[in-house]
């Protein structure tokens, strides 16, 4: 594969991926449809999976979770580099909005932490 085919190849992937993390505006011949229930399901992932690391930052959004959890979604260009990371930032999010209070994450979630290294 020549430079040129890897570069239109990587541009090509780039704006798949955007699209499906960060609702950008689909690439030329993919299914408008299918890519939001692509994402959909990969933001209800996500969004688990922070959960289950931070329940502390989960309890704190309470019923409005996937509201909340959307729109610190839709604040950033990119996710965080891994679940941790993201787990971490979507708490500091929410206790810059005032919604989860000043303090370390419970016994539980520091437990998960360090098992999961």
């Amino acid at each position: 594969m020549s430079e040129q085919a890897r570069a239109r190849l990587a541009q090509a992937q780039g704006r798949v991926v955007a699209s499906l993390v960060a609702g950008a505006d689909p690439p030329e011949g993919f299914d408008a449809g299918r890519l939001r229930v692509q994402a959909a399901s990969l933001m209800a992932k996500r969004r688990g999976v922070v959960a289950r690391i931070r329940p502390d930052a989960a309890r704190a959004a309470g019923p409005a979770l996937a509201a909340e959890f959307a729109a610190y979604a839709a604040a950033r260009a990119v996710p965080p580099p891994g679940y941790r990371a993201d787990a971490d930032d979507f708490a500091a999010w929410l206790r810059a909005r005032g919604l989860l209070p000043d303090g370390k994450p419970r016994l539980w979630s520091r437990l998960f932490r360090r098992d999961r290294g």
